[in-house]
């Protein structure tokens, strides 16, 4: 049996308003996705990025995957890397092998009739989510609206919003934001916070030092991810966890950042760090350091290997793509009391693309 072919689609979704973080703002999100076929079934992977990854996919990685073994998963991850040798492998390289990888997994999974977790060897039949939205953008009361809708609503005891507005310049605006929302969600919730850089080393140890007076527990990306020694100084001035590595693609960027003593725990993409083979392998870098893995966004990538590691902490069920996986996929889940339970009765992932609902996305 042979990986006869590989379709590829790019399909961008305007979110319902202009969305911000501390340091981006963003009207859209694109999905690339692939199915690859073999076997009279097919497998189904993505990853959020650009509709330049279609082409990368198309004219760089089809010629090493189409004719090979399914079964050869790992093998074809090698091959693709190999390939790309000329390229560069962070960012949109990394990105349009994760594409590819997560189809290859969902494929073996169909052809062996195994939901994906079982495949990989699950550890646990469910794994923790914290909600994760809470945009700069947002006015006061869709701040409040949206993290009680997830610690009320849909009993989810983690939830997460976005503080660094302008680039850190609103530093008494963001901490009035956080004071606010833990007033929202009352004590029993635990409440995390993303700056996405935007802060300077001292500003975020000031800032850290407010927010612990708030009772925030996690403390994500204070300063830049790039600077290790500002991470580990956060870190080392502050009660919060300091997470980051959400923009990891190889992983060498991962031990560089657990060996600086960067990070409380680590985070990792499988749709940004070239799919599951590489977010697996990062795991385990996670696990030699004595540290946890937290899945970032693309919780529908992330649920069934996420089962399978014993050192994961939870995923990050972010708001954007909740509503886009809706858009454009069968099979999304929905979380129930702070926990997604990856579909044991379906092979694969358990999702499907919905061809004529995102057939009006498509723009490659």
């Amino acid at each position: 049996m042979k990986v006869e072919s590989l379709d590829i689609g790019a399909y961008t979704v305007p979110t319902l308003e202009p969305e911000s973080d501390g340091t981006l703002t963003w009207t859209e999100t694109t999905v690339v996705a692939v199915e690859a076929h073999a076997g009279g079934t097919s497998g189904l992977g993505f990853t959020y990025a650009t509709a330049a990854c279609a082409r990368l996919i198309r004219d760089v990685f089809a010629a090493v995957v189409v004719g090979a073994d399914p079964m050869d998963v790992p093998g074809r991850w090698l091959a693709m890397v190999r390939a790309a040798r000329n390229l560069g492998r962070p960012g949109l390289v990394s990105m349009a092998i994760a594409a590819v990888d997560t189809a290859l997994w969902d494929l073996k999974a169909q052809l062996l009739e195994q939901p994906l977790a079982r495949l990989l060897g699950a550890v646990r039949e469910e794994v923790l989510v914290y909600g994760s939205g809470g945009f700069t953008s947002l006015s006061d009361d869709q701040l409040v609206g949206q993290l009680t809708g997830w610690s009320e609503g849909d009993g989810i005891p983690r939830v997460k919003m976005k503080i660094g507005t302008d680039w850190g310049s609103r530093e008494r605006r963001d901490l009035e934001r956080v004071a606010l929302a833990r007033r929202a969600v009352g004590d029993e919730v635990e409440l995390y916070v993303d700056a996405n850089g935007g802060y300077g080393r001292k500003q975020a140890v000031r800032v850290g030092r407010a927010l612990a007076d708030l009772d925030v527990r996690w403390f994500e990306e204070p300063v830049s991810s790039d600077d290790l020694d500002g991470l580990r100084e956060v870190r080392d001035q502050c009660q919060l966890d300091v997470a980051a590595g959400e923009y990891g693609s190889d992983l060498p960027y991962f031990q560089r950042m657990v060996a600086a003593g960067a990070v409380d725990c680590l985070q990792a993409d499988v749709s940004r760090c070239a799919g599951i083979t590489e977010w697996l392998r990062v795991a385990a870098v996670a696990a030699a350091h004595n540290l946890e893995l937290s899945g970032h966004c693309a919780q529908s990538l992330h649920s069934h290997p996420a089962a399978a590691i014993p050192n994961l902490r939870h995923l990050e069920y972010f708001a954007d793509h909740a509503r886009v996986d809706r858009l454009l996929f069968d099979g999304v889940l929905d979380p129930v009391g702070g926990i997604l339970r990856p579909d044991q009765s379906r092979p694969g992932m358990g999702l499907e693309l919905k061809r004529a609902d995102a057939e009006r996305y498509r723009t490659a």
